[in-house]
C-alpha cells in the first residue's frame, strides 16, 4: 500500500518539475524580443570596418571617429 509519505514525495517532485517548466517557458520570449536599432552611420561604418578587416580597439576608434564625420557631414 502506498503511504503517506510516497504520496508526498511524488506530490513535491511534480510541483518542482512543473514550475521548472513553466519558469524556462516564460524566460524565453522575452530574450527573444529584444532588438537593437542602429542608425545608418552605425551601420554603414560598421560595413567600412569589415571591409578593411578591423577588430577590437582599431575597429571601436575607426567606427568613432567615422560616425562622427558622418554627422558633421549631415549638419
Amino acid at each position: 500500500m502506498i503511504s503517506m509519505k510516497m504520496v508526498a514525495a511524488a506530490a513535491a517532485a511534480m510541483i518542482v518539475v512543473g514550475s521548472g517548466i513553466a519558469l524556462a517557458d516564460t524566460a524565453a520570449p522575452a530574450a527573444k524580443t529584444k532588438t537593437a536599432v542602429h542608425s545608418p552611420e552605425s551601420i554603414q561604418c560598421s560595413k567600412e570596418a569589415d571591409a578593411k578587416g578591423l577588430h577590437g580597439k582599431e575597429r571601436k576608434k575607426f567606427r568613432a571617429h567615422c560616425k562622427k564625420e558622418m554627422k558633421q557631414k549631415k549638419s
